[in-house]
């Protein structure tokens, strides 16, 4: 299918950001890109708030780096607001605190005509969402990614959830935010394991349908790993423009927008045999998982083995594990085992998103989990 490119544009009355619309009738909204939105914030929040008032909830880590700067930019608006801080990390996005962070929302008395703000990473901006969606029957929210990861992937799309015994992200609902603002500048302070974390949802795009991008995103890595904020902000921008295209196309994941699970059969699988916390970050395992899935596609014969080794050079040039065996992760068995459980498993068929070459990904439901068996057989191993 062709699909068209949501307009890219600035928004009234600022200068010097990007921004791209998310085209989904009475739900559209705005993804705002670029240094210091933030700052900005009264100005792009005119026309989305019902009245001068915000509840924040954000984690103590970016409380404490920047916690700061979005309140003095809230107090210069006139916006009545106050905060609600959760612990960091995975963790963090489970039933106990869906349950806290309603009941602190209630607490505040957020009506349903009020906007909730997701200040953090895919973490926040997840349980936020879910929140969001079942509070009062749904209220409003918005999105305020600070990590890459976020600002170009979970962020925009409205899938809001949490995750559970059985697996990551087996609990949510669909919930559009009512606007995202992703300043690049916050990215600057990100550790550095979680700035590359961030980078493979990046690649990802550019794997998915857009040979172009992978060719700037090659020709620019020391661009990139030296956080260059015009690389940066050409990065987010592409990715957002591509992740809003496919979710207009497919708001609700009955068709194209499965392309954007491209790696993470194999990522979630990985980060569920490591426990979802800080052995392995999300978008580690979506580095390993888009390096399986080349992998997997060259040894079915669909991919050139050529493509499938600049993938997985494109990580490794990073300094990033490409291999479930370089995170210590061996039991094939049980790594298929977390596969079945996957939220995309149909008819008891697990769903796989291979790529007949870099920028060539399609949907597979016929993939025969003994040659993916013998695929992690043999990558454990090396």
């Amino acid at each position: 299918m062709t699909l068209s490119d949501p307009k890219l544009s600035e928004p009234s009355g600022v200068s010097s950001f990007e921004k791209v619309a998310v085209d989904l009738g009475a739900r559209s909204y705005d993804i705002i890109i670029g240094s210091g939105v933030c700052k900005d914030i009264g100005a792009h929040l005119q026309g989305v708030l019902r009245r001068p008032r915000l509840t924040v909830v954000t984690d103590e880590i970016v409380h404490e780096l920047h916690g700061k700067t979005l309140s003095e930019a809230l107090d210069a608006a006139g916006i009545d607001h106050r905060e609600i801080v959760l612990p960091p990390g995975e963790g963090t996005k489970d039933w106990t605190h869906l349950e806290v962070l309603c009941d602190r929302l209630l607490d505040a008395k957020v009506e349903r005509g009020d906007i909730v703000a997701a200040f953090g990473g895919g973490v926040v901006g997840d349980l936020v969402g879910f929140a969001a969606s079942i509070l009062r029957r749904g209220v409003d929210f918005i999105q305020i990614p600070t990590t890459l990861l976020a600002q170009v992937d979970s962020s925009v799309g409205g899938k809001t959830a949490i995750n559970t015994r059985h697996g990551k992200n087996l609990v949510g609902a669909f919930h559009q935010p009512r606007l995202v603002l992703a300043d690049i500048d916050f990215l600057q302070t990100l550790p550095d394991r979680e700035y590359l974390a961030g980078y493979a949802e990046v690649v990802k795009y550019g794997l998915i349908d857009d040979a172009a991008f992978f060719d700037w995103l090659e020709a620019n890595s020391a661009a990139i790993s030296r956080r260059d904020p015009e690389a940066l902000r050409h990065a987010v921008t592409v990715s957002c423009r591509a992740k809003a295209r496919i979710v207009a196309a497919d708001e609700r994941e009955e068709g194209v927008r499965a392309l954007l699970n491209l790696g993470h059969t194999f990522g979630h699988a990985l980060e569920a045999e490591t426990g979802y916390g800080d052995r392995l970050l999300h978008g580690e395992g979506i580095a390993i998982g888009l390096v399986l899935a080349f992998d997997l596609s060259a040894k079915l014969g669909l991919c050139p083995e050529a493509d499938a080794a600049r993938v997985r050079g494109l990580f490794a040039g990073h300094g990033m594990h490409v291999s479930p065996r370089e995170i210590d992760v061996t039991d094939v068995a049980a790594l298929i085992g977390h596969m079945k459980q996957d939220k995309k498993v149909k008819d008891d068929v697990v769903t796989f998103i291979l790529a007949r070459g870099i920028g060539g990904a399609f949907v597979s439901r016929d993939v025969k989990l003994d040659e993916v068996e013998a695929l992690l057989a043999a990558a454990v191993k090396n």
